[in-house]
């Protein structure tokens, strides 16, 4: 009998789970699920398979928790598609020097919560985004920024630029851009 009552639990449990789940997918602005996370070797391995992206660590390593390492693990897997989606439209070589490690700026759309990478600013990436997407206000570090059709935002830093990839989140972008 008892396990009949744990079994019933259970499956009421995973029922009504089941039945939120639906509700968030079926009724807008009910729920705005996390996005799906990338480990460190399934991001490589993607960027790999579409070639040109490299990364570059002044430690040497992939550890997250190491701010000389850099690390892309738990990036969004929408941040990774981007990347993708920059190097073939761009047809430029991209070198990541910054991903999720700890050293970065914190908040919302921040590196650690995978939204954010680091380019090198070679003169093909920054010609692409200078003539291909919108010049925004200058962020208050001065930095330039410029936005893309997709809402992702570019800020060229001192040495690299550093892109918020939004995934189609307007609230990121326009956290980004404000």
């Amino acid at each position: 009998m008892l396990m009949r009552s744990r079994l019933r639990g259970t499956l009421a449990t995973g029922f009504v789970g089941t039945t939120a789940a639906l509700v968030a997918l079926l009724v807008p602005g009910t729920a705005h699920a996390a996005p799906a996370k990338l480990s460190h070797a399934s991001a490589v391995s993607q960027l790999n398979a579409t070639g040109g992206i490299g990364l570059s660590s002044s430690g040497g390593c992939s550890n997250r928790n190491n701010a000389t390492c850099t690390s892309l693990e738990q990036v969004n897997a929408a941040t990774i598609s981007d990347v993708r989606t920059l190097r073939n439209a761009s047809h430029c070589a991209l070198t990541i020097t910054g991903g999720t490690e700890v050293g970065h700026s914190s908040g919302t759309y921040s590196h650690w919560n995978g939204y954010k990478i680091d380019f090198s600013p070679t003169s093909c990436v920054g010609n692409y985004v200078t003539g291909s997407f919108t010049r925004i206000a200058d962020r208050g570090d001065g930095a330039a920024r410029y936005r893309s059709a997709a809402g992702n935002v570019y800020a060229r830093e001192g040495n690299h630029w550093d892109v918020t990839f939004c995934g189609g989140s307007a609230a990121c972008t326009s956290a980004a851009s404000s």
